[in-house]
């Protein structure tokens, strides 16, 4: 049981980054998806391409780019420093903001699809009837858009387990503090430790697979027909 600790000790660091990740991903992308889904304002598609920037970025030029903001040198993080003694890089709060960057377009994306494909008229009965704009959206919006809502929130929480290059750059590798599955798995082959990496590989590929079965019974399918 000894050789199994190292490997469930990432495991659990792995779920409570992916999951403080993808509750702030969670949050944020349904406000900013109802906005782009719902307001048109200048700027509004280059704020859509910013946000979704993560998508498409390499995850070291991320990292960096997060250093940038959140290091000791930081614009952020020698404030936090400064006022709150506060310091994030090479802590799993590190982890967390790394991996909530990352995944975040994929709940940013499911949930402003969801949104614009609700029938506004809907919402606009709902407030003919006395519902306030919460009301609409917490009585009316929402509700039809979880599937949607809830299958980018869950794709996101499994690209949040298997970050790897921006979480290396500002939580780097410090067993049981900042070392989660993937980088984990790159310490074990370095190491030359292939029964360690395999047995990392079969776990974070069958809580990934599971989460994506279950992604794609939630999402909504977009053909009638079948």
């Amino acid at each position: 049981m000894d050789a199994f600790d190292p490997a469930w000790v990432a495991l659990r660091l792995s779920l409570k980054v992916a999951l403080w990740a993808t509750l702030i991903d969670l949050v944020l992308g349904v406000a900013l998806g109802y906005l782009l889904a719902r307001q048109r304002f200048p700027g509004r598609e280059l704020l859509d391409a910013l946000l979704t920037l993560p998508m498409v970025m390499p995850p070291t030029v991320l990292g960096y780019y997060l250093l940038v903001v959140i290091g000791r040198n930081g614009v952020v993080g020698a404030w936090l420093q400064q006022h709150f003694g506060i310091n994030l890089i090479f802590t799993w709060q590190a982890a967390v903001i790394a991996a909530a960057v990352v995944a975040f377009p994929l709940v940013l994306k499911g949930a402003r699809a969801a949104f614009e494909s609700i029938d506004t008229q809907l919402e606009q009965a709902a407030q003919a009837l006395g519902l306030s704009p919460l009301g609409v959206f917490l009585r009316v919006t929402l509700p039809l858009a979880w599937r949607g809502v809830l299958g980018g929130t869950l794709l996101a929480f499994a690209r949040s387990m298997g970050e790897f290059g921006a979480t290396l750059m500002v939580a780097g590798s410090i067993p049981g503090k900042t070392q989660t599955l993937s980088i984990a798995v790159y310490e074990a082959v370095q190491a030359g430790q292939d029964d360690h990496a395999n047995l990392l590989v079969i776990i974070t590929s069958v809580v990934c697979i599971a989460v994506l079965v279950a992604a794609n019974k939630l999402t909504p399918n977009r053909n009638p027909l079948v």
